[in-house]
């Protein structure tokens, strides 16, 4: 990389935090370090053009998990756990909203719906059981009763039941992003895109970075905030998850407006105005999906398809208008890694598809290490 002497030293020299990652986690941090170190240098590395990665590629969800989404989590984890995770998606929802504007990112609290069919029969059955419960149990983080037994249809065809809850938004996430973007920049804080991170080395009095390129810098302190790609820097449990989604053109008097949920959370769908977004399949090649590679496939795609003709749209006609795929972290564990790697690394990863709701708070709990 042959850079001149104004571009070392305005980028490259004296540098207080490197942040590698430019999505949600990494703005959020980047963001939360300028509050608490108004005259730190502070710089943003990101390997795509646009974040790499589920910031600006997801579906658009501000969502804190359906009802039997949260009874699965209970099966496996502990309870206090479980309740944890669903009060950092809630103040994480919150903490977004208050950095940027509802108007900023076309926030809309349409609702959150669980769609049940007949092959889901013994599933909502068993949410319908527990809803009670549930409610009762998440009443302190609310405020008041989360989930109901849904009266609406909204046309859709094959389905038994759905279960309700108001407190579900959803957003478009490139402005949020792009209004993100602005937010740190304005603060003094640089981005540099098209920068990929080949190592890093704590040498205990600062980090070694060094690029793909060749080129190499060092900082006082780096945050990892790289998500499904962590495992190319640093050893975590962090396995990246393929998510395919698609959107239709314009479709007349389309019949519902919020976020719908299907097959145990496998499937998701959305209005956006008045097209259809939809995603998922992964389950039908958990093993092809698990990969860092951006593409759609013929099997996944296909299903989207046939799920909006025979289910979801089945009295509307429809084109796909655009296809794309994210990259999420998952593991083992549903809480995100946020911690202290080392003398002066740090991460905040593992966002198991929930960056929209749990990111902006995971930037500030990492930025919160330093104390």
């Amino acid at each position: 990389m042959h850079l001149s002497f104004w571009e070392l030293e305005t980028y490259f020299r004296n540098i207080d935090f490197t942040i590698v990652g430019s999505g949600i986690v990494g703005l959020s941090t980047a963001y939360h370090l300028r509050q608490k170190h108004p005259k730190a240098k502070i710089v943003i590395i990101e390997k795509g053009m646009l974040p790499e990665g589920a910031s600006t590629k997801n579906a658009g969800f501000a969502c804190f998990g359906t009802l039997s989404e949260i009874l699965w989590y209970l099966e496996s984890n502990a309870e206090e756990d479980v309740y944890k995770l669903v009060e950092r998606r809630v103040k994480g929802l919150q903490k977004l909203r208050s950095l940027i504007p509802d108007e900023k990112m076309d926030y809309h609290q349409y609702g959150g719906f669980e769609i049940f069919r007949e092959t889901d029969k013994e599933l909502m059955d068993r949410s319908l059981e527990n809803l009670d419960r549930i409610n009762s149990w998440l009443h302190p983080i609310f405020q008041e009763n989360v989930f109901r037994k849904a009266t609406k249809s909204f046309g859709f065809k094959d389905t038994i039941g759905m279960i309700e809850t108001d407190f579900e938004g959803h957003i478009h996430t490139g402005k949020m992003m792009q209004s993100f973007v602005q937010l740190v920049i304005s603060s003094g804080i640089s981005i540099l895109n098209n920068v990929e991170v080949k190592s890093i080395n704590d040498l205990n009095t600062e980090v070694a970075i060094e690029l793909e390129n060749g080129f190499q810098f060092t900082s006082k302190k780096v945050f990892l905030c790289t998500n499904a790609f962590t495992k190319k820097l640093y050893d975590l449990d962090v396995v990246p998850a393929r998510a395919q989604v698609l959107v239709t053109k314009p479709i007349e008097n389309l019949p519902f407006k919020g976020c719908f949920h299907m097959d145990e959370g496998f499937y998701y769908f959305r209005n956006v105005g008045n097209r259809v977004l939809f995603g998922g399949g992964r389950n039908l090649d958990l093993e092809g999906e698990t990969t860092t590679e951006f593409a759609t496939t013929t099997l996944i795609q296909n299903q989207l398809e046939t799920y909006l003709r025979e289910i979801i749209l089945p009295n509307h006609t429809f084109e796909i208008d655009h296809r794309w795929s994210g990259i999420m972290g998952m593991g083992e564990k549903r809480n995100p890694i946020v911690k202290q790697l080392s003398e002066n690394v740090y991460c905040g990863v593992r966002l198991t598809g929930t960056g929209i709701a749990i990111g902006s708070i995971v930037g500030e709990e990492l930025a919160d290490l330093l104390d």
